[in-house]
């Protein structure tokens, strides 16, 4: 078995939408990025990838590369479990947590499970997602951003 930890912040910006764990978040700002910026699911890659020691979401889909664009996360980290399968290894289970202030997500959490999920081939109880704020402390307490931590574990085997 192998483990990973991943990081990610994002910027809140007026003009885009909230993608979270690939579900669209209803809320009067959305991440900067250049991608969908999909914070939740950038963690989660960086904490597949190092893993394995493959290296960061930088390495594998650079921001200044125009193929990833806008790109939807999903397509990310269906791209980054593909190379987890490739390695031989397969995924035992994720564990985050959203720090934002606002908007809360919690109804929202089942279905970035099972999202999540679907796209790494494995039951939802292998996924864990929490929210937590920081009391209006810092830059989340200020409702600057979102950050999110993520720890992965994956083991020898093959998707089913």
């Amino acid at each position: 078995m192998r483990f990973g930890i991943g990081f990610d912040v994002h910027a809140f910006s007026p003009d885009r939408k909230l993608i979270l764990g690939g579900v669209e978040i209803p809320f009067e700002k959305g991440l900067e990025g250049h991608s969908d910026a999909d914070v939740l699911l950038h963690a989660i890659i960086d904490a597949l990838l190092g893993s394995l020691a493959l290296g960061d979401i930088g390495r594998h889909f650079p921001d200044t590369d125009l193929q990833y664009k806008g790109i939807a996360s999903t397509v990310l980290l269906e791209k980054t479990c593909d190379l987890i399968w490739k390695e031989g290894f397969e995924i035992n289970n994720i564990d985050c947590v959203v720090t934002m202030q606002r908007p809360k997500i919690s109804k929202f959490i089942p279905q970035m499970r099972d999202k999540i999920a679907g796209i790494c081939w494995c039951d939802a109880s292998r996924i864990s997602i929490k929210a937590t704020t920081t009391e209006k402390l810092g830059f989340v307490g200020r409702e600057e951003g979102v950050a999110v931590m993520a720890i992965a574990s994956v083991r020898e085997g093959k998707r089913k």
